[in-house]
């Protein structure tokens, strides 16, 4: 996210002095015709060539010019600049990213844990921290949306700053004329950044990650959760007094060891799988990594030729898990975290589950593209040094992705093999 800034120095500025009369007298005159003049001059006046700042950009040009002309530069500099780049990276990424010994992602642990059966004495006093380029707070944003629970659990939006640390301000990023969720303010506290409200009654502030999402407990004033999974478990069973729509069930009973097996498989080759590529340090790590990714996605995309959603006709907290993963694949992980094998568009199956969630009421506004590429290409410095943001892809808009999917005619086939067979 770019600020544009508008210099003041397009008019001139004058120094005063008292030392004597005739110099003061001069001054206000020369204020004075400033003063009468400046409504005249043209914002688009170009400053004179001798009086421009030197542009960096040029004066590197140059001096490269007189040393070596129009050829590349010498092997030396080369090896050099490519030597210091490599350790200023693995420095930047092992704080970043942590791996073990063999350059394998490893992601922390959630510090805060909410322990079943995921109640709380004073419910009403929920408040939920997101950031929108965060899958795993996108989890906690559409169980929210799909159970109704908007006014019983209000929210606050961060967004990335440059050091990666999630920030509260307004955002320019626009919704496009549709009631899609943008970054902002920090609605609960007030505070400038996420690290803030983690550090809210600790003396000598949080060392620990300021993590999405967080569930923040308002009148204690402390961190309810920040795992994920905890959060939509509560969110999908322990609201339900205050839901709107609390006959949606995403969790069933008869479902739980099949939802267990499904998240034993998508989180660790999918969820995390696409973050082990991204994140890998060494060759042999992501290596590992993208087939474990693409063996996985092969399995899935089989499993939805006869299967409308992971666990059968019902969609489930696995279902949620797998789309916020797949809903960035094509923007965000085939490019940054190259996951390039194959574009999620490419897997018939495994796109039209994709567009039958997305369409389900309230959960593409939950899906907001310019802040996700904004979240990944803008921020994660040491994968895209130059921040420059690729346009989204063709088949992560909007229109496409309300493309009829027809998914629809699987449950009815199901049904009708049930008949049969009973």
């Amino acid at each position: 996210m770019s600020s544009v800034f508008l210099s003041s120095s397009q008019f001139p500025i004058f120094c005063t002095t008292t030392t004597t009369t005739t110099t003061a007298v001069s001054a206000t005159k020369t204020h004075r015709f400033a003063c009468q003049a400046s409504p005249r001059m043209s914002m688009n006046q170009t400053t004179p060539p001798d009086q421009q700042s030197p542009n960096p950009k040029t004066i590197l040009s140059t001096i490269t010019n007189l040393l070596w002309g129009q050829s590349l530069p010498p092997g030396l500099l080369i090896s050099t600049v490519r030597t210091t780049w490599n350790s200023t990276w693995q420095l930047m990424m092992s704080q970043l990213a942590p791996s073990d010994s063999s350059g394998r992602y490893t992601r922390p642990a959630s510090k805060f844990r909410l322990n079943p059966p995921f109640t709380l004495q004073n419910s009403t006093t929920l408040h939920l921290y997101v950031g929108l380029p965060c899958p795993w707070a996108h989890r906690t944003l559409i169980v929210r949306a799909l159970k109704g629970l908007e006014d019983a659990v209000p929210i606050s939006i961060a967004g990335p700053g440059q050091d990666g640390s999630w920030e509260f301000k307004d955002s320019p990023i626009s919704n496009k004329d549709r009631n899609i969720l943008v970054p902002g303010k920090d609605n609960a506290n007030g505070c400038r950044n996420l690290k803030g409200v983690y550090g809210l009654k600790r003396s000598g502030g949080y060392s620990g990650r300021a993590t999405v999402p967080m569930l923040w407990d308002v009148e204690k004033k402390e961190v309810g959760c920040n795992e994920s999974y905890d959060i939509i478990e509560f969110f999908n069973s322990g609201l339900n007094g205050l839901a709107r729509n609390p006959g949606l069930d995403l969790s069933p009973k008869e479902l739980k060891g099949k939802i267990g097996e499904w998240n034993g498989v998508i989180y660790p080759n999918i969820n995390n799988g696409v973050y082990r590529c991204g994140f890998a340090q060494s060759q042999d790590a992501y290596d590992s990594a993208v087939n474990g990714l693409f063996t996985t996605l092969e399995v899935v995309e089989d499993h939805l030729t006869t299967s409308r959603y992971l666990c059968g006709d019902t969609l489930t907290l696995a279902d949620v898990c797998l789309f916020t993963t797949l809903i960035r694949f094509d923007a965000v992980y085939n490019v940054l975290f190259k996951c390039t094998k194959k574009k999620l568009i490419e897997y018939p199956n495994l796109h039209g589950y994709l567009r039958d969630i997305y369409q389900m009421p309230k959960v593409a506004e939950t899906c907001n593209f310019s802040a996700i590429m904004d979240g990944y290409y803008k921020v994660l410095f040491p994968l895209n040094p130059g921040s420059i943001c690729p346009v989204i892809p063709s088949g992560c808009e909007h229109e496409v992705l309300n493309t009829p999917h027809n998914r629809e005619s699987l449950s009815l086939v199901n049904k009708t093999m049930h008949v049969s067979v009973a």
